[in-house]
């Protein structure tokens, strides 16, 4: 009997999703006063409205985005109103990062397999395995939060950023560090393969 099956058997779920969880190791760095008051402010602002478009045309394309992105989960995540309210909350919190929205699913897709209670062995959580420390440096102090899909999200958007312009935009660095294997291929290579999946998707 396997290590997770048996897991399973004895009820313990949360020994099974970390066992399943991949990566999501971030290393908890020292932050600028400066650096932690606009990290803090930028997950602290409030949830998105719905998507506006300033054209129907923008608005068209955002709908075929949705439907192919839509179709290509359901494996993943059959159900329709899950699968839609996660799509809309990605593509909004990419953008607002200013993150390409297929980068940030194939993170997602090699971090936690499209799982919203992933854990990883270093105690990343969520589907952008967010480490809990970041919740005491630029959150409430409330690791559960990391679990609420749009707090997840917005946190993983906003920590990639923060190791983007670290990276001085060198994406292949910013995603090392982010994964905590800085300077190694392995893991951006997988985000940039799975990346090329999602580019298949009509773009908006």
């Amino acid at each position: 009997m396997t290590l997770a099956r048996r897991a399973l058997l004895l009820g313990a779920p949360a020994l099974w999703l970390q066992l399943r969880a991949r990566a999501g190791a971030q290393v908890e760095e020292p932050l600028a006063d400066s650096v932690r008051t606009a990290l803090a402010a930028s997950v602290a602002e409030a949830a998105p409205p719905k998507p506006r478009f300033d054209t129907v045309d923008a608005r068209l394309a955002y709908l075929r985005w949705l439907g192919a992105a839509s179709e290509r989960l359901k494996k993943r995540k059959a159900e329709h109103h899950t699968r839609v309210e996660f799509l809309e909350a990605l593509w909004y919190e990419s953008r607002r990062a200013g993150l390409e929205t297929e980068l940030v699913l194939g993170l997602v897709q090699v971090e936690s397999g499209f799982r919203k209670y992933a854990i990883s062995s270093a105690g990343a959580r969520g589907y952008m395995q967010v480490m809990p420390f970041w919740a005491r440096l630029i959150g409430d102090g409330d690791p559960r939060r990391l679990f609420h899909l749009q707090t997840n999200l917005r946190f993983g958007c906003t920590i990639l950023r923060h190791y983007l312009e670290r990276e001085r935009g060198d994406m292949f660095m910013a995603l090392g560090r982010y994964n905590g294997s800085r300077g190694r291929a392995e893991y951006p290579n997988l985000v940039f393969g799975a990346r090329r999946q999602w580019q298949a998707a009509p773009a908006t």
